[in-house]
């Protein structure tokens, strides 16, 4: 089976089961400050598990693309990846526990056609705070799992969430292949690392409340969020050892083969730089081709991308990689998927040219580091010493994005040696404190849905609005964040905003908050919303039927929300800050009052 057979069975055997079939979210939440990329598909369904109700009813699903990039120095190994798919159905106070799991079994066993035999299931093990999930034991028995192969597993393994301190959570349950290898132990279960067991679904019941003192209460809508990862499901369905041999990398991997000269499997250093490059050109080229307009940048998601795409000319050189690489296998991966993601196609000529923008800055950025190497090198020499130390090295890396490789290599035809076990150290330790300060960022989990950040969200609207009667009609957002405290407008223009057109922004949302306008909320389809006037911004991601948020005669969106009822809730808007955040997109911050 083929990666777009398995992403068209899942959804049309979902669709048969009643659930409307959803379009991806952007890859950029939207008012969310709790991660800078869709991790999971739950994420931009949010508001819904927390009640808010769905244009498409409460049977929904979808194939959501997701970034995680906690594990980028990992990729290049067998399985790591920094963009994926995940498959998804979902019930939104709908069905439960006896349904989710008859048709995770009946899919896998009769649609995949996955052997009875091959197939193990964990489910929690119950504790102090919650009772042990027998109920799921007990359906996956009456489908024909023997309990043998039934694993009653603690919280670290069978539990999700809350994604913050408090919040909506519950147990799962998780389907496994056993690949058949012998057990470990007595003890060997789908817990182990000894690679017996694959994990290929997943299967959340949320079905508690974790309140501010800890106690988990029953939830008054009980939600179904499942996830089967497209890219491992399908290297376990097509039997290889590393999802980079299957259907979806192996296009990518001959063509670096060609382009390189190389082959894929002649060294462990080729294979590890031909997985990073079609890795991370694939992650860019989602990145750059979706409709939030995200390009690389020393902040947030431009900095992730600008670390990928740099990570992938660094080892393309390695490889011996032409100049037009990076474009030859954008091309590639936008063709390969421009029927699944239309937005690919739609902003090919942004990806490719963002792409190429980004390979100069580096190309420039070298030769700062190269000039900034021969000035150390020339010192350590001229003191009488040979080697080069750990901080000094890590410093050229991170400074200057000149790699430790590079800089081993230039020492050594000088006769120096560089301290690499100090590199490491220095390395780690710089991990550990940008790991620390995104955990402290993030720590919140779940996207803050509460009354101030409906009312900055509402301010967002009378912004862009108040943008295109300043600056032009040509204003279009470019992504959004919005904490308790403050909201961050992205949008297109290509020129800092004058003091003047600032004061005038600003004293247009005032006036519409002191008009005091009801924000209407009504359900309609794009087209109709569309020919009334209404701006549907990032449309890929809204199904058929979507809201439209009208706030009078200033503002008609598309949009997710949540909002305030009406405008005279926030009181006051002040701009903080107009600056430029990448490109041709500018950036406001700006606080309303309580």
């Amino acid at each position: 089976m083929k990666a777009n057979e398995l992403r068209k069975k899942y959804l049309d055997f979902f669709k048969a089961q009643g659930h409307a079939v959803i379009p991806s979210a952007s890859l950029i939440p939207e008012n969310d400050p709790t991660v800078l990329f869709t991790t999971a598909g739950m994420h931009p369904l949010v508001p819904y598990l927390l009640g808010a109700k769905h244009p498409a009813g409460t049977r929904l699903t979808d194939v959501q693309k997701c970034v995680r990039t906690g594990d980028i120095d990992e990729v290049g190994d067998a399985s790591h990846l920094t963009f994926f798919e995940m498959l998804g159905n979902w019930s939104l106070g709908d069905y439960f526990k006896k349904e989710a799991i008859t048709w995770s079994y009946t899919f896998l066993t009769k649609e995949l056609g996955i052997p009875v035999e091959k197939l193990a299931v964990s489910v929690f093990a119950g504790d102090e705070d919650c009772p042990r999930d027998d109920e799921s034991a007990d359906i996956w028995a009456e489908c024909g799992i023997p309990r043998d192969r039934i694993f009653f597993l603690p919280k670290k393994n069978n539990w999700w969430g809350p994604a913050g301190i408090t919040g909506p959570c519950g147990p799962d349950t998780e389907m496994f292949i056993d690949n058949g290898k012998d057990p470990c132990g007595p003890d060997c279960s789908p817990a182990c690392d000894c690679g017996k067991y694959l994990e290929i679904w997943n299967d959340v019941f949320m079905q508690y409340n974790k309140n501010q003192e800890g106690k988990f209460e029953p939830l008054a809508q009980r939600n179904v969020d499942t996830g089967m990862g497209l890219e491992r499901t399908i290297c376990i369905l097509q039997g290889k050892k590393s999802v980079y041999e299957t259907d979806i990398f192996m296009p990518a991997i001959n063509l670096l083969e060609s382009l390189s000269g190389k082959s894929y499997t002649e060294s462990e250093e080729v294979t590890k730089a031909m997985r990073i490059v079609a890795d991370h050109v694939r992650t860019s080229v989602f990145i750059l081709g979706d409709d939030r307009g995200v390009t690389p940048s020393n902040v947030d998601q431009g900095y992730v991308l600008r670390r990928l795409i740099r990570r992938a000319v660094r080892f393309g050189m390695k490889l011996g990689l032409p100049d037009t690489a990076m474009a030859s296998l954008a091309k590639l991966y936008i063709e390969q998927y421009r029927d699944v993601y239309d937005e690919l196609a739609r902003n090919e000529e942004k990806v490719l040219k963002e792409l190429k923008l980004e390979e100069e800055r580096f190309s420039r950025t070298l030769e700062q580091g190269l000039k900034e190497f021969e000035k150390v090198s020339f010192f350590i020499q001229k003191a009488g010493g040979n080697a080069i130390n750990g901080k000094t090295a890590f410093r050229l890396y991170d400074t200057f994005g000149f790699p430790v490789e590079i800089t081993t290599e230039l020492a050594a035809e000088r006769g120096m040696t560089v301290d690499i076990d100090a590199y490491k150290k220095a390395f780690a330790e710089h991990q550990q404190k940008s790991q620390a300060g995104a955990e402290q960022k993030f720590k919140g989990g779940l996207a803050d849905h509460s009354e101030q950040t409906a009312k900055l969200h509402t301010a967002t609207h009378l912004l862009h609005a108040a943008l295109r009667k300043v600056l032009g009609e040509e204003v279009a957002q470019r992504g959004s964040n919005i904490t308790a405290e403050r909201l961050r407008f992205d949008f297109s223009f290509s020129r800092p905003m004058t003091k003047e057109e600032i004061a005038e922004v600003e004293k247009l949302v005032n006036e519409a908050i002191a008009r005091k306008i009801d924000v209407v909320c009504e359900e309609s389809t794009v087209e109709k919303a569309k020919s009334e006037g209404a701006i549907g911004l990032f449309e890929s991601k809204y199904g058929d039927v979507v809201k439209v948020y009208t706030i009078g005669d200033v503002s008609k969106e598309i949009c997710g929300g949540p909002h305030a009822n009406n405008t005279g809730d926030l009181v006051s808007f002040k701009i903080t800050k107009e600056q430029s955040s990448s490109s041709g997109v500018r950036r406001i911050k700006a606080i309303i009052s309580e």
